[in-house]
Parts: structure tokens; C-alpha cells; sequence
């Protein structure tokens, strides 16, 4: 079945009942991110109430993480099979159960369990919302501000959720904050089957269970190693973690080349368009994951703020965003989405820049302002990217397509945390090694070396002068290997605006893959299969 729509016929204009159904998306896709936000705050009283050992605190939250990456491909690619609005809908329900044990959990296990399926129904959400958008929107000015709208959600959904959380924690009791989804879900649920398209491909093939394993076990091991070099730094379990993914991931390689219906359709990577905006947006992604830490890292350890505190900091670069997120498709209208996306990235290079200039003292408002600027600045290179990815596969594939934007983008934060915050340690200990104050104890001196935060801990046990001193000496440091990873970033920006010129000048967005040219001046259909 040919979708492309004829040469010189107008894609379709959506309606009012498309735009109803993108507040009814809208909501899942805020949910999402609040109860990431929240959990934060939630933590402290989660731990005491059910005694979690600080490794139980780890998996507590990063299992969500890990979920929703593990699962987006096979899940993504299910809902071209059966249905994203099938999917999307079983997706809420479990989604809906999971809150509901997670919020009665009366142990630190049921906890983990909990969160693990709300990380994979999580999963069946992502894609599925995303694929959705792409059916309902085939006009590509539409599609861009759907996007721009879907992905404002969940930066709303983050800047919202130390306020949402702050105040339901004072309120409630600490489970409370994983019931706030009830309300949403029940009524994606019922509004759903009314105001949502169906959409599955035809002739798609069943889902190949071993590729849906592989696939786990290539992902899960690779996320989960990554996560640990950011951690721990290198070593043999993190080593051996990447390297089992890594392996796994050439078994399934081979075997998606060999299915007639493969799990992932290995012919998308054929649209350079996809592939350019896949890579723009995983070092991207890489970048501002690593700044993003550190500026955390900046306002909790070296300002002394609390994490509600520094979340409400946070806020502006999240209202920023959004801004630039609903900006995007217009400028892109006017202007090459290369541009777009390329003057983007070197504002972004600016705020990096004004981080550079932060002190150890008082430079609240500087970093503020300088990661607002920073991370307003990729907001077109998040939605045009995506709708550029979602839009270089044909309709059948669009779920696919998506899950593949969004493990793109998890992975992509991972690997930044990862090598950012390893540069960062190794000047902060470069800078330690020679401003440790007389009077510290060997030991005591050597695990504050290791890291701001043991500084910390260290510091609280010494005489206060001594230990006031040791940690003027220990954000002073932290504060450098900052203006060091910011310098890096910035020089960074600028290098891929560069990139995203080269690679992209010659694209333009498209709506699920709908009558545009590839560059070649094949159909995006027939490249992607």
C-alpha cells in the first residue's frame, strides 16, 4: 500500500476532534514526568517509613529508568502490530495498578517491584503517545507544534513536580505521590476509545519473542553499565556489564537481518535524515545530561540548597523550554530546520559559556540563568529532531521510529552523565590534590579527594573551623571541574551546530513519511521499506 500522498496535494489539515485528542495525550505525557520529579522528594520518607537499605534506595530509582529504556523498542514496535491506541490504553491500566502497589507498598521490595512495572507500562506510554501524534497530525506545520506541545508536557511535568510533590508530602502520607496518575489514567481510559485513532500496519508480522529478549538483554546491560561508569568510575563489573550488552546487541543484529518481520526494521537506519538526527540528538543529549547533573550537584552541594529548593530553581529553564519547544516549528517554517536547530545549539553554547563564569560563593543566580539559556536553547533541536526522525519512517513504522527517538535519548543521557561526570571527578581531584588543609587526617583527606559530596561528610565530623575550611576547598574544586565541563560543552555545541548544518541542510520535516524526498531523491518509503 502506497501512503504518500500525490505531488502537489496539501496533506490534510487536522480538526478540532485532533486537537482534543492531544490534551487527552497530553496528559500521560505529564504524568511520565512528574513521577520522576517527585520521587526525589519522596525518597527520604519512603526509606525511613520501610527501613530501604541505600542500595534499595538506588534501585528504587533508577529500575524505572532502566525499564523504560529496556522496553521502548519491543513495545514501540508492538503497537505498529496491534494497535498504539490498544497499546496506550493497556499501557494506562497497568500503569494505573502499578501506582496504586506502589503507593500501598509495605516493603522496600514490593517498591522495587512496583516501580519496575511502572517502568514498563511506562514504556508502552512513551511510543505509543508519540505514534500517535504522527497519525493524527499528517500536516508537518501541525505535526512540528503537536510535538512542540507533547514534549512542553513533560517539561511541565518536571517543573511542576517539586511543587506537586513538596506539597502533597506535606499533606500526606509519602505514597501519596504515586496516586496523582489515578485521576489521569482513568480518564485516558474512557476518553481514549472515543477521541483516539487506531492505528495498526498491515501485514506487520507477529512479534518475534527471542528479539524481544535480545533486545532486553542488549539494552539493560549496556543502560545499567553506563549508569555504574558514572558512578563508580571504570572498573570490571561496569567493563563487563557494557561488553555483555554490547555482544548481545550482535546477536540481535544478526538475527533482525534474518526475520521477514524483524522487531527492529534495521532498513530505517537506510534514511540518512533519521540517522543525522538521531546522532545530532544523542550527543546532545549526552551534553546537557552531564550539565544537568552538575548544576543539580551545584545548587544542593556547593549552595546548600534543599532538593525542593533547587528544583524550584530549576524552573525557569523549564518554562524557557517550553517556550522554545512551541517556538520551533515556526521558526522552522521560515527557516531550514538545519538553521533552526543549528542557532539553537550555539545559544545553548552561550548559556554554557556564562557557567564558566559561576563562583563557589553566591553564583546562584548566574548558574540559573546560564542553564536556562543553555537548555532553551535545544529546545529545537528536540522537537524538530523528532519529528524529522518519526517523520523519515513510513506510517507503518512510526512507532518503531519513535521508540527509537526516545532510546536514543535515554542512552544519550546516560553515556553524558557518564564521561561528564567522570571529566568532572578527575578535576575535582586534580584541583584536590594540593588543597586538602593542614590538620586533616590522611585518611580523611583522601575520601575528600574522592568527591564533593564525601568532602562533605568528611567536613561535618572536624573541628568547624578545619572543616569549614576543607569545605571552601571542596566546592571551590567542585566549582572548577563545573567551569571545566561547560567550557568542554560549549566548544561542543558549536561543533555539532556545525554537524546539524552539514547533515540536515538538505532535510525538511515531514509527517510520517508522507510525499517528502529523501535526499537521494528516493521516497522515504521506499528507503525505509
Amino acid at each position: 500500500m502506497n501512503a504518500n500522498v500525490s505531488a502537489g496535494e496539501a496533506p490534510p489539515q487536522a480538526g478540532r476532534r485532533e486537537w482534543i485528542g492531544l490534551a487527552v495525550l497530553a496528559l500521560p505525557t505529564l504524568l511520565l514526568s512528574l513521577d520522576i520529579s517527585v520521587l526525589n522528594l519522596a525518597l527520604p520518607h519512603l526509606s525511613a517509613a520501610l527501613g530501604a537499605t541505600s542500595t534499595q534506595q538506588l534501585w528504587i530509582v533508577d529500575i524505572y529508568g532502566f525499564m523504560i529504556a529496556g522496553f521502548l523498542i519491543t513495545w514501540g514496535t508492538l503497537g505498529d502490530r496491534i494497535g498504539r491506541r490498544k497499546l496506550l490504553l493497556i499501557g494506562a491500566a497497568l500503569f494505573g495498578a502499578a501506582s496504586v502497589l506502589a503507593a500501598y507498598a509495605d516493603s522496600a521490595t514490593t517498591l522495587i517491584v512496583a516501580r519496575a512495572l511502572l517502568g514498563i507500562s511506562g514504556a508502552t506510554l512513551m511510543p505509543s503517545l508519540l505514534a500517535l501524534i504522527t497519525n493524527m497530525f499528517k500536516n508537518p506545520k501541525q505535526q512540528g507544534l503537536a510535538i512542540g506541545v507533547w514534549m512542553s508536557c513533560f517539561m511541565g511535568g518536571m517543573a511542576i513536580g517539586p511543587v506537586v510533590g513538596g506539597a502533597m508530602l506535606g499533606t500526606f502520607w509519602w505514597g501519596s505521590v504515586f496516586l496523582i496518575g489515578l485521576p489521569v489514567m482513568l480518564l485516558l481510559l474512557i476518553l481514549g476509545p472515543i477521541l483516539l485513532p487506531e492505528y495498526k500496519a498491515p501485514e506487520a508480522g507477529r512479534l518475534d519473542l527471542l528479539s524481544a529478549v535480545l533486545s532486553l538483554a542488549t539494552l539493560l546491560p549496556v543502560i545499567y553499565g553506563v549508569k555504574q561508569l558514572a558512578a563508580h568510575g571504570f572498573g570490571v563489573p561496569q567493563l563487563l556489564s557494557l561488553l555483555v550488552g554490547l555482544a548481545v546487541g550482535v546477536v540481535f543484529v544478526l538475527r533482525q537481518r534474518r526475520l521477514e518481520h524483524p522487531l527492529l526494521d534495521l532498513r530505517l537506519f537506510g534514511n540518512r535524515t533519521l540517522r543525522a538526527a538521531l546522532g545530532v540528538a544523542l550527543l546532545c543529549s549526552a551534553t546537557m545530561g552531564g550539565v544537568t547533573l552538575l548544576v543539580a550537584m551545584y545548587l544542593q552541594q556547593v549552595a546548600g540548597l534543599s532538593p525542593l529548593v533547587a528544583g524550584l530553581w530549576l524552573v525557569p529553564s523549564f518554562v524557557l523550554a517550553i517556550v522554545g519547544n512551541m517556538a520551533a516549528p515556526a521558526l522552522a517554517s521560515k527557516f531550514n530546520p538545519a538553521y533552526t536547530i543549528a542557532g539553537g545549539l550555539l545559544v545553548t553554547a552561550v548559556g554554557l559559556v556564562l557557567l564558566t563564569q559561576v563562583s563557589s560563593t553566591g553564583g546562584i543566580a548566574l548558574v540559573v540563568a546560564g542553564y536556562a539559556i543553555a537548555f532553551a536553547g535545544t529546545s529545537p533541536m528536540g522537537v524538530l529532531s523528532t519529528q524529522l526522525v518519526v517523520g523519515s519512517a513510513p506510517p507503518e513504522k512510526a512507532g518503531g521510529a519513535s521508540a527509537l527517538s526516545e532510546t536514543n535519548g535515554e542512552f544519550g543521557i546516560a553515556f553524558g552523565v557518564a564521561i561528564l561526570g567522570s571529566l568532572s571527578a578527575a578535576v575535582y581531584q586534580g584541583r584536590m590534590t594540593d588543597a586538602v588543609p593542614a590538620g586533616v587526617t590522611a585518611d580523611a583527606a583522601a575520601e575528600a579527594r574522592d568527591s564533593l559530596p564525601a568532602a562533605t561528610n568528611v567536613s561535618a565530623d572536624l573541628p568547624s573551623q578545619l572543616g569549614g575550611q576543607l569545605l571552601d576547598a571542596a566546592r571551590d574544586a567542585f566549582t572548577s571541574s563545573l567551569h571545566t565541563v561547560a567550557l568542554v560543552s560549549a566548544g561542543a555545541m558549536v561543533l555539532f551546530a556545525i554537524l546539524a548544518v552539514t547533515l540536515l541542510r538538505r532535510a525538511a520535516p515531514v509527517a510520517g513519511g508522507e510525499g517528502q524526498p529523501e535526499e537521494t531523491g528516493r521516497p522515504a518509503e521506499s528507503v525505509a521499506g
